[in-house]
């Protein structure tokens, strides 16, 4: 059975007239039962639901054993006296009123919690794929002429091992260069604390996560280690979860007291924010967040500035660079079908010609009609001031005017308004591959017309808890459960009151689940309960597409044509029948690539 025949059963369940009607109209009230395999020519039990304008309260009710939507066209069978020979039938209609209004309400709890159960397929979920791509926006691969890549996290996906070598340098650094307390030594790097897309607060020293509309999810406010309790929130923020506008982070997530952290480099970064605060505070020792936050944020820059994290990863290329062989195929793949591709990044050229021949081999460039290295974005898209210029083949600068941007050449800096006067690459023709989303993205989208394509590896481990057993029953009952909440808050005696009291308790221990099972502090970086973060409405503003990693493409033709899901939105009924994600679609080539995983 569909996910949609799921939802109209438990929506048709849950349905409930307002109590302040008139019992003197006629409501509608539905009668089920099994049909056995003789009524049915052979065929396996089928739910037959026969509607009458007998019923007082309009209720439906379904029986524990198996259910199943009735057949379309199938006619509706006259009601039968219970006992019937050769029929199997339990009805729950009743036109009496309920005993008590605590009876009525568990009645249609445990009505819901059997429905839910019973509807959904073993194994609804297993067929979530994690090779897909998503799109938020039309996209057709066969008006697409030009690639073009970021470098980091996009052509080239690094292990966990370069968080570890990050986080312990820029500590380092913390107590050689900025004399902080030796003791900070002894906080080790915690994998999977923090996610990607939190934002921190600077001068109250808080990460927290933020839904799309600036509401702080509660439960995902930390200060250090330990997490902030919901009053202490309230109380912080002048007793809202609300973040206003003028404090939040701006455009290219930096504002004046709040950053958000969209790079997968600051996962270090958040997590020796953590450890530092955690360290001051344990111990008791005054200190200032703000000062805190700057030499932090500086320290990690160092890493990268001076140079170690590019010695670290040239040194041991096989421990650090991940899949380079899906790399290699994407591009061969693309140049064999004629496409034109180019490279900005804002690496150094000998640590991507050090990756890129790991990756690909020597004759890299030769895939490339631009290459572009220590581009500088976001500045990049924006300004217009640094001019090109060309390196040797040892890397060093050439003193020349660029007057033409010619393949198998590398070039630094420079900017997005000459490299389109000097190739003339404009609006959608062109799909570039990026992993953050406002220094690659944002500017090309809204400003140059770019199609965008988002790298998210955080889709492979969330696509993994999304299609377990456990998290699919959790989220529909979540979900059931609230929407029978709605439904029937009319009901507001002292009685019904304490019923919906523990319902609420439930449910705010269902959504604890459901976000635990992805990271225990702050949970999935798409959802916040049941918004979506901060993170997830930049995705869906500034990609066209998104993919856990560029070997997606492998799995699609490039004459293939990307469509957004119809989600229905508030007002709309769910009536049309594209409604299964797109993660539970086959992708079209994905045995045939099989052997590049």
């Amino acid at each position: 059975m569909s996910f949609k025949a799921v939802g109209t059963a438990v929506t048709r369940t849950l349905w409930t007239p307002p109590l302040a009607r008139s019992p003197k109209v006629n409501r509608l009230s539905t009668t089920c039962r099994v049909l056995t395999a003789s009524e049915q020519g052979g065929e396996q039990n089928v739910l037959s639901c026969s509607a009458d304008s007998d019923g007082q309260n309009g209720d439906v009710h379904f029986s524990g054993e198996p259910l199943h939507r009735c057949k379309t066209g199938e006619k509706k069978r006259a009601k039968e006296p219970a006992g019937a020979p050769g029929v199997k039938k339990r009805t729950f209609t009743s036109t009496a009123a309920p005993v008590n209004q605590t009876s009525y309400l568990w009645a249609r709890y445990n009505d819901t919690k059997r429905l839910v159960h019973d509807l959904i397929p073993p194994g609804a979920c297993n067929l979530l794929n994690s090779s897909t791509i998503y799109a938020n926006n039309e996209v057709a691969l066969a008006e697409v002429d030009i690639y073009g890549f970021d470098y980091d996290y996009t052509l080239a996906m690094y292990s966990n091992a370069l968080n570890v070598m990050i986080y312990n340098k820029a500590r380092s650094f913390l107590i050689e260069h900025f004399k902080y307390p030796e003791g900070l030594r002894k906080y080790d790097y915690i994998p999977n604390f923090t996610v990607r897309g939190l934002h921190y607060d600077i001068q109250k020293g808080l990460l927290m996560k933020i839904d799309a509309f600036h509401y702080i999810q509660p439960g995902t406010v930390y200060r250090g280690l330990t997490p902030v309790s919901d009053n202490e929130v309230l109380q912080l923020f002048g007793g809202t979860y609300h973040v206003p506008l003028q404090q939040d982070s701006g455009f290219y997530g930096k504002g004046p007291k709040v950053k958000q952290f969209m790079d997968i480099f600051s996962i270090p970064e958040m997590t020796l924010l953590a450890s530092a605060n955690d360290f001051f505070i344990t111990n008791g020792i005054e200190y200032d967040p703000v000062h805190l936050f700057k030499d932090i944020s500086e320290a990690i820059g160092m890493v990268h500035l001076k140079g170690y994290m590019y010695k670290w990863v040239m040194e041991d290329l096989d421990k650090f660079i991940l899949r380079g062989e899906e790399t290699d195929a994407v591009l061969h793949r693309l140049v064999s079908h004629g496409k034109k591709m180019f490279l900005i990044t804002n690496s150094p050229f000998s640590f991507v010609d050090k990756g890129m021949t790991y990756m690909v081999g020597k004759n890299w460039r030769d895939f490339f009609d631009v290459v572009i290295v220590q581009a500088d974005k976001p500045h990049f898209f924006t300004d217009c001031i640094k001019p090109f210029r060309r390196l040797d083949g040892n890397g060093d600068l050439k003193w020349e005017k660029i007057n033409s941007l010619d393949k198998g050449q590398i070039y630094k800096q420079g900017n997005l308004f000459d490299f389109l006067r000097l190739t003339g690459w404009r609006g959608s023709r062109v799909l570039y591959f990026g992993d953050h989303l406002y220094s690659d993205l944002a500017d090309l989208m809204l400003r140059h017309g770019w199609r965008t394509a988002a790298i998210v590896p955080e889709l492979e481990p969330e696509t993994k808890v999304v299609s377990t057993d456990r998290y699919t029953v959790s989220l529909t009952w979540l979900q059931a459960l609230t929407g029978l909440m709605e439904r029937l808050q009319t009901h507001r005696d002292p009685e019904s009151k304490l019923v919906f009291e523990e319902w609420q308790n439930e449910r705010e221990e269902l959504k604890v689940m459901t976000k635990n099972v992805f990271n225990p502090q702050f949970g999935s970086i798409f959802r916040t309960c049941h918004n979506p973060t901060y993170f997830s409405r930049r995705l869906s503003r500034f990609s066209d597409v998104y993919m856990a990693s560029v070997s997606c493409l492998l799995n699609y033709d490039l004459d293939y044509t990307f469509y957004p899901r119809r989600t229905p939105l508030q007002h709309e009924a769910p009536l049309w029948m594209d409604q299964l994600c797109t993660g539970c679609m086959k992708t079209p080539y994905l045995e045939e690539m099989s052997h590049i995983r």
